[in-house]
């Protein structure tokens, strides 16, 4: 018996280790249009909101210049600043046999998103894609949840959103769904830790073994 029919997943320190790429794409376009050097924290302080919606507010005028940079260093340098996880795939691959919706909810852009998982191969294996372009309010808010679980007709207590950041276990929690934690390259690990999520997962192999156990 499944005791999944949907699941959700995060990007960014989820399913790839783009964190480090992010804050050097940040720290690219401050120097170049601010003369500023921006620490990691501060860049954290940020997360919420896509990187367009941040851009504009640190750019102003030259905010179409900054954002086209910022995409442009982003994919330049995705190869060698982030791969996708050892097991994530395979992960993924287990869950499509399955028959059980996949989806992407991220507080990502959409030209970073696409980015990120065309670079890492696992674009296609999701069949919707939710990024911060394509609600009204980014996490904690629920919707990119809700989005998912109306498209497919789910009952929110089978639903699974899995993510590394407190805004995942916050929006999990406004939808209904259960909330997996990974700790594996999570910036927030102790306030996650803090947060009692439904689940908790140290490795992927962990979650592995989770899924195997819960979907068949």
């Amino acid at each position: 018996m499944k005791n999944f029919e949907g699941i959700i997943f995060d990007i960014d320190g989820t399913l790839t280790s783009t964190n480090e790429l992010i804050f050097a794409a940040f720290k690219h376009v401050t120097e170049k249009y601010l003369n500023k050097k921006v620490t990691n924290e501060e860049i954290i302080s940020l997360f919420g909101p896509t990187e367009d919606v941040i851009l504009k507010e640190w750019m102003k005028d030259d905010y179409e210049d900054a954002r086209k940079d910022y995409l442009t260093f982003y994919e330049a340098k995705h190869r060698l600043m982030a791969d996708v996880y050892p097991g994530i795939k395979e992960a993924l691959l287990y869950i499509k046999t399955k028959n059980i919706p996949l989806s992407i909810y991220t507080g990502k852009g959409r030209g970073s998103t696409d980015i990120t998982l065309k670079k890492i191969g696992l674009y296609d294996l999701f069949d919707m894609i939710v990024t911060g372009d394509d609600i009204e309010d980014h996490k904690p808010s629920p919707e990119g949840i809700d989005l998912f679980v109306d498209k497919f007709n789910l009952n929110r207590e089978k639903v699974l959103m899995i993510g590394d950041a407190p805004a995942d276990i916050t929006a999990a929690r406004n939808a209904g769904v259960k909330i997996a934690s990974v700790v594996w390259d999570s910036y927030a690990k102790e306030k996650i830790l803090e947060m009692n999520s439904d689940y908790v997962f140290e490795t992927v192999d962990e979650l592995m073994e989770f899924l195997k156990t819960n979907l068949e």
